[in-house]
């Protein structure tokens, strides 16, 4: 195992306290700002840009606090950790929880029709406690309250009709905070054999670190007055200005950051998988991908290529599979049957993370039950005996929870494994392979029903499946548990960190407690319908669709579905011990679990750029240029960023805003 080296630097309150502030701040605006406003979405993604945003202006700041007064008023390592505090709660205010979670809650009541039969065939087997009692409530939701654009937000606050929320709330903040909980004490367990053993690159950390300790060692003039740096800096600021003034003023001419290449490519034939493909321009995510392992950034690339002459290799040899034999489906971008390897594929990749830990999990299993003594010095938040039973009582409760409201205790264990399961993986993903924009291809419960089928569930556990899974475990976008890996690299070199993870839990339970009544306050002042939530309410109301659809005519297994799961995981074995086994096997495994992402089909243009200049830079100028050159791909990075957060201030003060990163 890894031997640790901290030099044990004190994080002090003060920095505690401000990205608390800080955090909790964001998560009171965002719904205002991403649903009535339509402005650039301050969170969104696994690199957020609010967060990051504020990160270089206090950098800047505490850099000229440094030159006023004696002492700089915080440290790098302390900017590093507001910084921190605001990336877990980012997500948290918006697609990580909120974006979806009231219009779940009131869906099956609001949008109940006669033509879709919900008051029939889901009211009868709803949860009561999980739900808003009073139907008025629910109505006012999506109506508002009579005179609420009028009120001010402290009125509406009081208008609010607690008393049909405050049960629901309760009853699923229990399971909320379960999950986080779990989360935590997996990343806690795991922390020490990504970090040390298995020595994870954090491609999303780089930048950031860089930027504090530059500051730490007072050369912060020096880092952004590098000549490489300031020409990545140029690139974004001149794109966005002039596209965000043609946002604004469609006269002013623009430069294409979107090609539509589908056209160039067949509908028919080896080459048809194409037919719809678009060129993304987005500087920040060829930066990233320059900062990621070659091997890693060739990958997602070449398995989105791959994937896509699959498809069109099926086709030339006849095997034309119609969509309908996928089935009913749960998975955010799932469209395909070819696209159900992922199931194999997740599975396969899970028990190669538990197997390259398998050293490491068995001197946790040893701590856990008192046979060892704790390893010192001790890099967790807590100790991993701690993480241990409490990761196994978090689950415990989960299940149980999920029993109580009339899921079989099988169907609870199967579909909460799963959902964790796919977390991790994800997790795994994101943090290693440097993607701050990721969606899962399928859902946790795809797997289960291609294994079992519906009639295992009952048509309860269906349904509390599908509302559970929606409400956490399938748009991954801005999860909480990539954030939280990142926040365990970044507290390896702190004192205390005891105290940080005391922040940490402060930050999440108001997170959660102060976006529940930012999303309640806007919606029952403006009415939800009133509100650009199309996207909540279409993916929602899919969920019941399917959920129905599934109790009344519940389909036979498919065939293709297990045949292509089946193909994954042989792919991924493969993949996994080629990687394990041959040091020169140029393709990871990670790169195979992104083929269908819609994230992939949006950011692989970016990998391949990234990747092709790093390739280049260490064939011909070797580590040296590589030191250089990489500041002109921070500087992509940082220019990006900052652009997109002067127009997300623009964008308050207007009724659009010009978008500089994907949404």
């Amino acid at each position: 195992m890894g031997t640790p080296q901290h030099d044990h630097e004190t994080i002090r309150l003060r920095a505690l306290i401000l990205g608390i502030l800080l955090a909790v701040g964001m998560c009171a605006i965002t719904p205002y700002n991403n649903d009535y406003q339509q402005a650039t979405p301050l969170g969104g993604g696994h690199f957020p840009l609010a967060p990051f945003f504020l990160l270089v202006w206090l950098t800047l700041l505490t850099a000229l606090s440094g030159k006023v007064f004696t002492r700089a008023l915080l440290t790098g390592k302390e900017l590093l950790i507001v910084w921190m505090l605001m990336l877990l709660a980012s997500g948290i205010a918006f697609t990580g929880l909120v974006r979806t979670f009231f219009i779940n809650l009131t869906a099956p009541y609001h949008f109940a029709t006669v033509g879709n039969a919900w008051k029939e065939v889901l009211q009868p087997i709803l949860p009561i406690a999980w739900y808003p009692a009073d139907r008025q409530s629910i109505e006012s939701l999506y109506n508002g309250l009579s005179g609420g654009r009028r009120m001010g937000w402290w009125e509406v606050i009081a208008g609010i009709p607690w008393h049909a929320w405050v049960g629901p709330l309760l009853v699923w903040s229990v399971f909320i905070l379960l999950c986080y909980g779990v989360m935590i004490c997996l990343v806690n367990l795991f922390s020490r054999q990504w970090i040390y053993n298995e020595r994870m690159n954090f491609p999303l950390l780089r930048v950031p670190q860089l930027m504090e300790e530059a500051l730490d060692e007072h050369h912060l003039g020096r880092f952004f007055g590098n000549r490489f740096l300031l020409a990545g800096l140029m690139v974004p600021i001149f794109l966005h200005t002039i596209n965000g003034l043609n946002f604004y003023f469609p006269e002013v001419p623009q430069i294409p950051t979107l090609i539509l290449a589908g056209p160039y490519f067949p509908q028919y034939g080896l080459f048809s998988g194409f037919h719809k493909m678009k060129i993304h321009l987005y500087p920040a995510f060829i930066g990233f991908a320059f900062l990621t392992s070659r091997q890693i950034s060739f990958s997602f690339w070449f398995f989105f290529i791959a994937g896509g002459l699959l498809m069109g290799l099926l086709s030339v040899l006849g095997y034309t599979i119609p969509e309908a034999a996928l089935g009913i489906t749960f998975g955010p971008t799932l469209t395909r049957p070819e696209e159900t390897q992922m199931i194999g594929a997740y599975g396969v990749f899970f028990v190669f993370i538990l197997w390259l830990s398998r050293y490491h999990l068995r001197d946790i299993l040893r701590q856990a039950v008192g046979l060892d003594a704790a390893p010192a010095p001790v890099t967790e938040w807590f100790t991993v005996r701690t993480a241990f039973w409490g990761s196994i009582a978090g689950i415990s409760g989960i299940i149980l929870w999920c029993w109580v409201f009339r899921m079989p205790l099988l169907v609870s264990a199967l579909m909460i494994g799963a959902c964790f399961m796919v977390m991790l993986v994800a997790s795994r993903v994101i943090c290693q392979g440097g993607i701050a924009y990721f969606t899962l291809t399928m859902a946790p419960i795809d797997g289960l029903l291609a294994l079992f089928g519906p009639k295992f569930f009952t048509q309860a556990g269906l349904l509390g499946a599908a509302v559970i899974q929606k409400v956490l475990f399938v748009d991954l976008r801005e999860a909480l548990m990539p954030s939280l890996v990142h926040a365990s690299s970044l507290t390896q070199r702190t004192g205390n960190r005891r105290t940080i993870f005391g922040a940490m839990l402060v930050t999440l339970i108001l997170a959660v407690v102060v976006s529940f009544v930012a999303m309640l306050a806007l919606c029952y002042k403006f009415g939800a319908r009133e509100l650009q939530m199309d996207w909540a309410v279409q993916t929602t109301t899919t969920v019941y669709d399917n959920v129905q659809r599934l109790i009344e005519t519940p389909p036979p297994r498919s065939d293709w579905v297990m045949i292509f799961s089946a193909a994954g995981a042989v792919v991924m074995l493969v993949l996994v011990i080629c990687y394990h086994r041959f040091y020169w096997w140029p393709i990871h495994p990670i790169g195979y679990l992104t083929t269908y992402s819609s994230a992939t089909r949006i950011l692989w243009i970016s990998f391949f750029m990234g990747w092709l200049a790093n390739a280049l830079c260490i064939r011909y100028g070797g580590v040296v240029l590589f030191k250089q050159l990489r500041y002109f791909f921070i500087g992509l990075i940082i220019g990006d960023f900052m652009m997109g957060g002067a127009w997300a201030v623009v964008g308050l003060f207007g009724e659009a805003s010009y978008q500089v990163l994907p949404n």
